[in-house]
């Protein structure tokens, strides 16, 4: 029990847990867009049977590390980039991620109107199977980039309790938020193009920083936010251009 001591383990922790917090957003957009497609009185146990979901995954994954270490093994070679495992997950979660975000942009602005509900709806189970394959492509992601921050199990089991815990806690506010203000519905489906985009390029070894990625969806965001407050307020911001407004007004008089 020395470990509880050691002020370099808390510090591991409290990074893994912001890390896994930060890497589940995107886990958490799609859930909640998932959800979103269910009766009311479903969302919530599905937005929580997912994250739960990713939470046991990402604990099997931790402790199997002798099996996820063997999904880095080559299996076969395309255009002489050697693709492993790993690779094949990566690569078919960022197809189906680009594949389903279309789907769910065409079907917002171009589908037909309640063409869902003349269809009988989506099922509860159709929509837990689409979040657990997702969640199963996010975990391996995850898991796989906190292997390199630390090297006590228990300490990543501890940060992926706290973070998915932390996500629950915030995930209904996230999507009663999305659901109200359908561009941040866009944004969000853009941001998992995007995401699917890292994804594939991840397992053709074509590694995207992260820090790129998330920069961009934070000022997208920060943008929105201006964009909702203007509108909130009723009437457009006016820039102020005195010269230019002075010296026109003195040329008509």
């Amino acid at each position: 029990m020395e470990w509880l001591t050691d002020p370099q383990v808390w510090l591991a922790l409290v990074t893994l847990t912001a890390l896994e917090i930060v890497l589940g957003i995107d886990n958490i957009i799609f859930i909640s867009i998932q959800a979103g497609k269910l009766p009311v009185h479903q969302q919530e146990k599905a937005r929580l049977l997912g994250l739960g979901l990713a939470m046991f995954i990402r604990i099997v994954l931790l402790f199997s590390l002798a099996w996820l270490m063997g999904l880095t093994a080559p299996l076969f070679s395309i255009l002489n980039n050697e693709i492993s495992g790993r690779d094949l997950i990566l690569i078919c979660g960022g197809l189906f991620l680009l594949w389903k975000s279309t789907m769910e942009i065409h079907e917002k602005l171009e589908g037909e109107e309640g063409h869902a509900s003349a269809k009988g709806g989506i099922s509860f189970a159709s929509v837990i199977i689409q979040i657990l394959m997702l969640d199963i492509v996010f975990s391996l992601d995850s898991i796989i980039t906190a292997l390199g921050m630390a090297n006590r199990v228990g300490v990543m089991v501890a940060a992926v309790v706290v973070a998915v815990f932390f996500m629950m806690l915030f995930s209904g506010k996230i999507s009663a938020f999305v659901d109200r203000h359908p561009t941040i519905k866009m944004l969000a489906l853009s941001f998992l193009i995007l995401i699917g985009v890292a994804l594939i390029g991840d397992g053709f070894d074509m590694h995207i920083p992260k820090g790129y990625i998330y920069f961009a969806m934070a000022f997208s965001v920060i943008v929105e936010m201006l964009n909702l407050r203007m509108r909130r307020q009723g009437a457009p911001v006016k820039l102020h251009q005195p010269y230019v407004a002075e010296q026109s007004e003195g040329q008509d008089k």
